[in-house]
């Protein structure tokens, strides 16, 4: 198999860029391009750093948005860039460079949720199905024409992090059957349909404004909760609430069966539309 591209940029973290650095590196013999992977975004967790190490791969930091700006601004050769769980923002400059092509994974289905966080957002908003979407880059974000998508259900306790697990998988799926199409720049892109209810999603915005409300609805109040639940990863501050007119915030949550009830300091039981319970443990302020 041919193609134009002489080098492959990954750029990312966490599960999903660890596993499509993985795929392309194992296809290099396929079409004999350059691969190296830079993190700009420095993880706990990652591993990208000792795999690089083990697949013989280029490995660089670039923690500044200027630098890794530039350093890419400087490629000249044709290359593809692939943007895996990446928060980086291409400028207008590099996008538009004819000898540049950038795709990237949204952990949504586009054009909708587009932004931070969507895995969160779509909880809250009560949906049913979400999914991933491969696209390619232009200056604006996440507005590129879609390459791929991929669909899946949202359990009804599906909590953020398990939710962000399952489309980092999906973003695998996607990425393997678009991937020699990119290469060989046959794939059938689609344009975006865009509305004039679009709304992007900001890093700084919190599902709810970070605001329980014990006295509303609490099925609205289970979403909330489920929404801002990535475990130990602290993507957003504890949700706050009003316990006789006091602030606290919310230490814990379980979903439990009425018989299993059990009296004690700072918490809270709701009904569920399930006849179950949904149990908030809190601390005061």
């Amino acid at each position: 198999m041919d193609t134009n591209f002489r080098r492959l940029v990954v750029i990312g973290y966490g599960k999903a860029a660890g596993d499509i650095l993985k795929y392309i590196a194992d296809r290099r013999a396929d079409y004999a391009y350059q691969l190296e992977f830079i993190e700009h975004e420095p993880h706990s967790l990652s591993v990208t750093e000792r795999l690089c190490a083990e697949r013989n791969i280029p490995f660089q930091r670039m923690p500044e948005k200027a630098a890794l700006a530039q350093y890419l601004d400087e490629i000249s050769e044709k290359t593809l860039i692939v943007s895996a769980s990446n928060n980086f923002l291409f400028p207008k400059a590099l996008v538009e460079k004819e000898n540049i092509t950038i795709i990237n994974f949204h952990n949504a289905l586009l054009p909708d949720y587009p932004g931070r966080n969507a895995p969160s957002w779509v909880i809250y908003s009560g949906e049913r199905e979400t999914g991933i979407t491969w696209h390619y880059v232009t200056a604006g974000v996440d507005e590129g024409s879609i390459i791929v998508q991929k669909r899946c259900a949202i359990g009804p306790d599906e909590k953020a992090y398990e939710l962000t697990e399952r489309l980092m998988n999906l973003a695998c799926e996607g990425f393997a059957a678009c991937f020699d199409k990119v290469l060989t720049q046959s794939a059938e892109a689609v344009p975006q349909q865009f509305s004039g209810k679009r709304r992007m999603y900001r890093s700084k915005e919190v599902p709810g404004d970070g605001f329980l409300d014990i006295a509303g609805d609490a099925e609205a109040a289970y979403r909330l909760l489920r929404s801002v639940d990535y475990g130990k990863s602290e993507i957003f501050p504890p949700l706050r609430l009003l316990v006789e007119g006091r602030e606290a915030v919310a230490v814990r949550y379980r979903k439990i069966a009425p018989q299993k009830r059990e009296e004690g300091e700072n918490l809270i039981y709701l009904p569920l539309q399930s006849g179950d319970l949904l149990k908030i443990k809190y601390r005061m302020l």
